[in-house]
């Protein structure tokens, strides 16, 4: 049997209604994944979904439904603040059908994540075009040790905290890198053109899971793609 669960969350971000509004509509290459919207109330939405609230700037939702009574629901309602900023309140709503305390936890932990990376992206690559690469480690990966793993072959140690400067080995070698997002089952690094994210999902069953959100027009992202996967492989090997 199901179980429904929602997760809440509300902010500011230095931004504007409208540039958020672009974020989560047009732009969700840049901190999430690729995805658009059909504008309109009754309009597809990513995965079979379905617009159900589209009041630009202020209020954005989609649901999709399935059989007994599961469902999936992300709205977005924004506001204009003083000096700058937006607020926010973020929903993600549903119904979860197995292991409801591990997927909620993982759910929430996700959201933060994600959320943040919104910010990273609104603050330093807003509207700019991106290439967006993912992909999971091995299967290997998905034991105890797995995230501490990958945070050793970046070069992350004990002594690292969040917002520092860093040297970190990347696919592409060595580079300088912002710790924007640093936790036990996540850490983001900011280069001057790129968002990297890595997921711990080993704490929740899975394989550990990388994503880039690469601000350059010019990259190449089959090559970008390859250089992904094998420097994944080597960390595992």
């Amino acid at each position: 049997m199901g179980k429904k669960f929602e997760i809440v969350r509300e902010g500011e971000l230095r931004t504007t209604p409208e540039e958020y509004w672009d974020a989560v509509t047009t732009g969700n290459g840049g901190w999430l994944w690729p995805m658009e919207f059909e504008p309109r109330v009754g309009g597809a939405a990513a995965f079979g979904g379905t617009v159900t609230a589209w009041e630009p700037p202020h209020h954005l939702a989609s649901r999709m439904d399935g059989d007994n009574g599961w469902f999936n629901q992300v709205e977005h309602t924004v506001e204009g603040r003083d000096g700058g900023r937006t607020w926010f309140r973020y929903v993600h709503s549903g119904v979860f059908t197995d292991d409801w305390d591990n997927q909620y936890d993982g759910a929430g932990q996700h959201t933060d994540f994600y959320l943040h990376t919104l910010g990273q992206y609104l603050a330093h690559f807003s509207r700019r075009p991106v290439v967006y690469l993912s992909t999971d480690a091995p299967a290997s990966s998905n034991s105890p040790d797995g995230f501490t793993t990958l945070r050793g072959a970046l070069g992350l140690t004990g002594q690292t905290r969040q917002d520092d400067t860093v040297r970190v080995a990347l696919p592409g070698g060595q580079t300088e890198a912002v710790v924007d997002y640093l936790h036990p089952n996540f850490v983001g690094l900011r280069t001057q053109d790129a968002l990297y994210r890595f997921f711990g999902r080993n704490a929740f069953g899975a394989p550990v899971g990388v994503a880039v959100h690469h601000f350059d027009a010019t990259a190449d992202a089959a090559a970008e793609q390859k250089a992904l996967e094998e420097w994944l492989q080597g960390v595992y090997a």
